[in-house]
């Protein structure tokens, strides 16, 4: 299966660069499964402040509750691992001492103050290069690995209230895609109202168009809530850069079910009622779960996923799904072809374009089921 055949056409003023200022106002493509009538064969235009109404009274909601924290931090090198001062060399000492950017992207459970991390620029930070964060430094940290897909791995020095210092420093992590420094608004916006689990490095943005009253509508209908959680790491935006998906390796991700969580699923599942994720990021973390049962149910506990799913795909727990727009040629997009169908999929992206949905992180969504 080729990655080319995940490809679109976007325009670059397709991508939402700001949030809209009501989050449930979002617009929203309706996609139904081959065989169900809609006005446009398998599709109808319309808003998110009506998916309560979609679903079925019997239906299980599932969210990821995940919280992302301001995982980019500017810092400076030591410099230490320059090349010397030389006639053919006079700029290597400055240059090697000034600004990096460093985007945390999983923090290793088993040593917590080593992260994985992508730095900027990054060729020219090695091992045993010190990275000083804050001015006076408030936190330092030494980069002790190369990793498997170019990230490096770094180990902070111990310091007092670690996260209070990176929430201090940090900057909110937007995509490369959103073409603007980060906003105060952006630690609220970019977070869905429902977050309660730090650890996240991107939000899973299907979730950023509830509302309390989005949420309370659904509950007053009598349709059942459950949460895990799946911290987004590098997994969700490393690009592909493979010919053939089937040779993609996707980078782990921490996810954690609930005892209640997963007795709800299995519960669904039973009974034959619809499971329907919020964000491929729930997706991901379910269908990882099921996968290490073997059958249509999960267990409840903690993990890493690395499940890479595109067309072909047994779906075991997961039934319908909202989600946003994602990149051409992405596993994203891959993941909604396999639920969906690539064809079906690829023409409502190219309506989405001439209808003018706005795209990615802080752009609209689509649900399918």
């Amino acid at each position: 299966m080729l990655v080319s055949g995940f490809n679109f056409d976007l325009p670059p003023e397709s991508i939402a660069q700001e949030p809209s200022t009501d989050r449930a106002a979002s617009r929203m493509l309706h996609i139904h499964r081959a065989g169900r009538d809609a006005p446009h064969g398998n599709w109808e235009d319309s808003c998110f402040r009506g998916f309560p109404d979609l679903l079925r009274p019997d239906d299980l909601l599932v969210l990821n509750n995940t919280r992302v924290f301001p995982a980019r931090l500017y810092g400076h090198r030591s410099g230490e691992r320059a090349q010397l001062l030389s006639p053919q060399n006079p700029a290597a000492g400055d240059f090697l001492r000034g600004r990096v950017e460093v985007l945390l992207t999983h923090q290793r459970s088993e040593t917590p103050n080593e992260w994985e991390c992508l730095v900027r620029p990054g060729r020219k930070i090695g091992i045993g290069e010190k990275l000083y964060f804050g001015s006076p430094p408030a936190l330092e940290a030494v980069v002790i690995e190369r990793g498997t897909f170019g990230e490096r791995i770094i180990r902070f020095a111990p310091a007092p209230d670690f996260f209070s210092t990176i929430e201090r420093l940090g900057h909110v992590p937007l995509p490369p895609y959103i073409d603007r420094e980060d906003h105060p608004e952006d630690r609220d916006r970019y977070q869905t109202v429902y977050a309660k689990t730090r650890g996240s490095v991107a939000a899973p943005t299907a979730g950023l168009h509830f509302t309390s009253e989005i949420l309370q509508r659904i509950r007053a209908r009598g349709i059942e809530i459950a949460e895990i959680t799946l911290h987004v790491g590098l997994g969700t935006f490393q690009p592909v850069r493979v010919e053939k998906v089937e040779d993609h390796k996707l980078h782990r991700e921490s996810y954690e079910i609930p005892v209640n969580s997963a007795h709800a699923i299995n519960t669904a599942k039973k009974q034959g009622r619809r499971v329907v994720a919020i964000g491929t990021t729930t997706v991901r973390a379910l269908e990882y779960a099921a996968a290490q049962t073997g059958e249509s149910n999960v267990e409840a506990g903690r993990g890493e996923a690395d499940i890479f799913i595109y067309p072909g795909h047994r779906f075991c727990i997961v039934d319908a799904l909202l989600t946003n727009f994602h990149l051409p040629q992405s596993t994203l997009l891959m993941l909604v072809c396999a639920l969906e169908g690539q064809e079906l999929v690829l023409r409502a992206y190219r309506h989405a374009v001439e209808a003018g949905y706005r795209f990615y992180s802080y752009g609209d969504c689509m649900f399918l089921d």
